[in-house]
């Protein structure tokens, strides 16, 4: 009795096309292209090299020859383009991904410190203001305002 189709074996080892890089008839291996889901990360030197060589593109279709030779989209030259634009070539860098470190209790109590510094500081401009405003208004009136203790 014959197997049912699902049921049948199947040869484990993959076919010669299937296996990483092929040797050519002249000895020279293939390049494999990256597994889907590997991410590439480009360097700021990277992203600021493949920028120019679009801007030194003139002839039609030099940046799609660029953008297939590198593997990129055009959304993504585009977005470097605005980032170089305006913010220069330190925008290139990018940012670690992820959310900011969470501060610990010594740097929430520095972060504390510096805005009640702040605070004081205002409120002593203030009270130095209205310090020189008194003094004015007893010069314009004439008050003396020396206590008879300071005298």
């Amino acid at each position: 009795m014959p197997k049912p189709s699902h049921l049948r074996s199947v040869d484990p080892t993959p076919a010669p096309a299937a296996q990483g890089a092929a040797p050519r008839s002249s000895g020279v291996a293939v390049e494999t292209v990256p597994k889907p889901g590997k991410r590439r990360k480009y360097s700021a030197a990277e992203k600021l090299r493949i920028v120019r060589e679009a801007a030194a593109c003139t002839q039609r279709g030099d940046i799609e020859a660029l953008l297939r030779r590198e593997g990129i989209y055009s959304s993504l030259l585009t977005a470097w383009r605005k980032q170089l634009a305006l913010h220069g070539s330190e925008a290139l860098a990018g940012r670690k991904p992820g959310r900011k470190a969470k501060q610990d209790a010594k740097d929430r109590r520095i972060a504390e410190l510096e805005k009640r510094s702040a605070r004081l500081e205002e409120k002593l401009a203030l009270a130095e203001k209205l310090i020189d405003l008194q003094k004015k208004v007893s010069a314009i009136l004439g008050i003396n305002l020396t206590n008879d203790e300071e005298r």
